[in-house]
């Protein structure tokens, strides 16, 4: 006999380099050690598999949010607890996304990754901070091009005050406080 899941996307929004796919990683292990089916939707995956083509405009990045919004919409549907580590810079494609799945009757939280620019830009995980500074690209969220942080997200994470551990262990409080963990 299986026992049915509910599922949930917890999609983290935040400036490059500010932690969300670490994060999201460290609480994927951690879900799926306790038994939970767990995808993880990353950004950069899904721009080479599923948005290759589409640019950095308002309009391609709002696509590629809908995009991974309709996929971690059905994958939670059906019991999987889906990580989303993605930027998302304009708060109408993540509140378009949290309709969708409030429609749908699905469980969506907003994780705000609310780490400074001056910390991520020192992180620099892919050099877009340096690249942007030496006027190789443009564009570069929360430097020349637009972030629209959460005003009121379901948790807000300062990963420059705590491990990634620690991180993700206030995720898993707060999935076990809604009772999806």
């Amino acid at each position: 006999m299986s026992v049915t899941e509910t599922g949930a996307t917890v999609w983290l929004t935040g400036l490059p380099s500010a932690g969300k796919t670490t994060i999201a990683y460290e609480l994927a292990a951690r879900l799926r050690g306790e038994g939970h089916r767990v995808e993880v939707l990353d950004g950069d995956e899904i721009r080479e598999f599923l948005s290759a083509g589409l640019g950095f405009s308002r309009e391609d990045r709002h696509t590629n949010v809908q995009r991974i919004g309709f996929v971690a919409g059905l994958l939670a549907a059906n019991g999987v607890k889906v990580l989303v580590p993605v930027i998302a810079p304009y708060a109408d494609s993540r509140d378009a996304v949290r309709g969708r799945h409030l429609t749908e009757g699905t469980a969506y939280l907003e994780v705000h990754v609310a780490t400074p620019v001056e910390v991520c830009s020192v992180r620099d995980v892919k050099g877009l901070y340096a690249r942007q500074a030496a006027g190789e690209i443009s564009g570069l969220t929360g430097v020349d091009d637009p972030y629209e942080a959460p005003e009121s997200p379901d948790l807000r994470i300062e990963s420059h005050r705590q491990t990634v551990q620690e991180s993700a262990a206030a995720l898993h409080a707060l999935l076990t406080e809604r009772g999806l963990a």
